[in-house]
């Protein structure tokens, strides 16, 4: 007797429980009389017109480099900075014992600024139908990537606020203010550039507002322009022989060439139409369009090659990809694998697509622009 009033019940509310159901579906708007009136229009959900639910995702523009803030960001002092530097630690455990990392005092402790950053989508090497199409992705820490200004077409002066570190890259990045609208934008920071120093960007001249002036840009030869680290300026404007970073390939595109911590080109031969000469890192000499922009100086972090992470763990945890050995795979895996005992048949170091992985020609065509190749072995 019990069992049967007990089904009776279950049945009763189970039919009330789908009958409240198809009466929301029916009448989309009765759904969200429940939320309370204090919530904002971003927490509730949306609907179609057949009154199924919708999700909205909010999207980020790659192009806002420059934003103004209520509160001004705080400003870090000046530190002198001693190359070569390394902080090491008592080995207590086996990840501490060959751990080494640079000192970076001069860096802001807090949070970078949330307008200017946008969040990093993390897909795991895998496309819309979930198959892995990018081998030995996934993991890592959670990151935001920040909006670098790699144009620098703003001509007025900016204030170096603070040198912030940066996730998604080697180099530190420098947070700037226009000394003029009070907008903030990064910018990647040469190395040794000090908090309160001010920067500028000559790719485009300021309109000369004389009357008696009939033309709208100074000659390039009365130019007075300060070479000095952290300005940007084209290639035809900068001295031979001077150390530059971050240069473009196109003369209206961003910069593209010496972005990575530490990294440096020289300008070997310039001129005012053509292009100039700039010996790269590598060895190589490029030529590059006399109107294409570059910043004065080194980027920072120059120890950041020196730094040992001290155990593997700490690679997963940069998201770094593991080295993989073909030798331990099957043969149908790689083409070092298979075989009895871990041997590659005397071929020739290659990728698991055949290409050859250590000091082999894989160019089918040959870069015009490159007037000396770099050194190979």
């Amino acid at each position: 007797m019990f069992g049967n009033k007990f089904n009776f019940l279950l049945k009763k509310f189970s039919y009330n429980h789908s009958h409240n159901l198809v009466n929301k579906f029916q009448n989309p708007s009765s759904q969200f009389t429940h939320y309370p009136s204090f919530l904002p229009s971003t927490f509730l959900p949306s609907t179609s017109i057949h009154g199924i639910l919708n999700r909205t995702y909010a999207s980020a523009t790659k192009r806002s480099l420059a934003v103004s803030l209520s509160k001004p960001a705080r400003k870090t002092e000046p530190v002198e900075l001693t190359q070569g530097r390394f902080k090491t630690y008592t080995p207590r455990t086996p990840g501490l014992r060959w751990l080494k990392r640079p000192v970076n005092d001069h860096l802001w402790k807090g949070k970078p600024i949330r307008k200017l950053t946008i969040p990093k989508k993390k897909n795991a090497g895998r496309n819309h139908h979930g198959c892995i199409t990018v081998r030995h992705q996934g993991g890592g820490h959670k990151r935001r990537i920040r909006l670098i200004d790699f144009f620098r077409w703003d001509p007025s002066p900016h204030e170096v606020i603070r040198i912030e570190y940066d996730p998604n890259r080697s180099a530190h990045l420098a947070l700037l203010q226009n000394t003029i609208d009070k907008k903030y934008s990064y910018i990647i920071a040469p190395y040794n550039l000090q908090p309160g120093t001010i920067v500028r960007s000559f790719r485009q001249s300021p309109q000369s507002t004389s009357e008696n002036d009939q033309t709208s840009q100074d000659s390039d030869i009365t130019k007075v322009i300060p070479i000095e680290k952290g300005n940007c300026m084209p290639l035809k404007l900068i001295p031979v022989g001077t150390t530059i970073n971050c240069i473009g390939l196109k003369p209206d595109g961003p910069a593209t060439l010496c972005r990575s911590a530490g990294v440096s080109a020289q300008l070997v031969r310039t001129g005012e139409k053509g292009y100039a000469q700039v010996k790269l890192k590598s060895g190589e000499v490029r030529l590059i369009h006399v109107d294409c922009c570059a910043t004065i100086g080194n980027v920072s972090n120059p120890d950041h090659q020196h730094a040992t992470l001290g155990k593997a763990g700490r690679s997963r945890w940069l998201g770094v990809r593991p080295t993989v050995r073909g030798v331990a795979m099957n043969a149908v895996d790689h083409p070092h694998g298979g075989g009895r005992g871990k041997s590659k048949g005397n071929r020739h170091p290659v990728s698991p697509w055949g290409v050859l992985a250590k000091g082999g020609k894989t160019r089918k065509k040959s870069n015009k622009m490159v007037v000396k190749p770099r050194p190979r072995r």
